[in-house]
């Protein structure tokens, strides 16, 4: 069995139409928002595990790369896995219950990673690699602190998809200077994910070359669509614009 395959019987189209209504709270409602988000990443990983190594995730220790307010860490502590976040932005740490949980939080880049090598199970980054100027750089580092055998799972915002721009929306096809400017002439400050400082065009096609270069990568998909629609990965220029988030697999030699 692949190592993508249990998780394939998840991803439903119900599962796909309920990440997207939840997608319109992220701005007004973020706990409702990231909450929904971490309990599926949390299953996904699981599943990913479970698919690549036949056992259970109880005990195992996940590094998140780019942990944020603490949302993930919950979902994950109750799925069973020991929880270390890694967060640099200390703003973003008190925007949730990052601070007041259990789970272990430090301060630091992912591009820098201050762990030794081979030493956690498992290395996630959710949402990260296209807010650093360097999101092959914060890869390798995940490749680095993983064990042998571990997994490494990078998803990321495509930023030809219709998400790419995030608060700008659509006008990011206008590219991404343009529609920073357009944002803040519109609401009087420049958006949170301003392009070319804190978020940076990322493609599929880099992502897929990476893993190929690296000869780590053991799977990648659309990480919101259904089953059925994860052939775009397979289509050069296609996959740019309707994979919205890619999700790459690496296993660590």
């Amino acid at each position: 069995m692949s190592v993508s395959e249990v998780f394939a019987r998840r991803a439903t189209l119900s599962r796909s139409v309920r990440l997207l209504s939840e997608f319109r709270f992220e701005q007004t409602d973020p706990a409702r928002f990231y909450t929904a988000l971490a309990a599926d990443t949390a299953a996904m990983v699981g599943d990913l595990w479970q698919a690549s190594r036949g056992e259970p995730v109880a005990g195992c220790t996940l590094l998140d790369v780019g942990g944020g307010p603490g949302y993930f860490a919950t979902a994950f502590q109750k799925a069973g896995f020991d929880y270390i976040g890694v967060e640099p932005d200390p703003a973003e740490m008190h925007a949730g219950p990052a601070t007041t949980g259990s789970a272990t939080y430090v301060r630091a880049s992912g591009m820098a990673l201050p762990f030794a090598d081979a030493s956690v199970d498992i290395c996630l980054s959710s949402n990260v690699a296209e807010h650093v100027p360097r999101p092959w750089r914060l890869a390798e580092e995940m490749l680095r602190v993983t064990k042998p055998g571990g997994l490494v799972v990078l998803s990321y915002t495509v930023w030809l998809g219709p998400f790419g721009g995030h608060e700008m929306g659509l006008t990011h096809y206008l590219g991404g200077a343009r529609a920073a400017a357009r944002y803040t002439r519109k609401h009087g400050h420049p958006p949170k994910n301003n392009y070319g400082s804190s978020l940076f065009a990322v493609s599929v096609a880099d992502g897929l070359k990476f893993g190929a270069r690296s000869g780590v990568l053991v799977a990648a998909f659309p990480r919101y669509h259904p089953r059925w629609a994860w052939w775009m990965v397979r289509v050069p220029l296609l996959r740019e614009f309707l994979v919205s988030n890619l999700v790459l697999v690496l296993r660590p030699r």
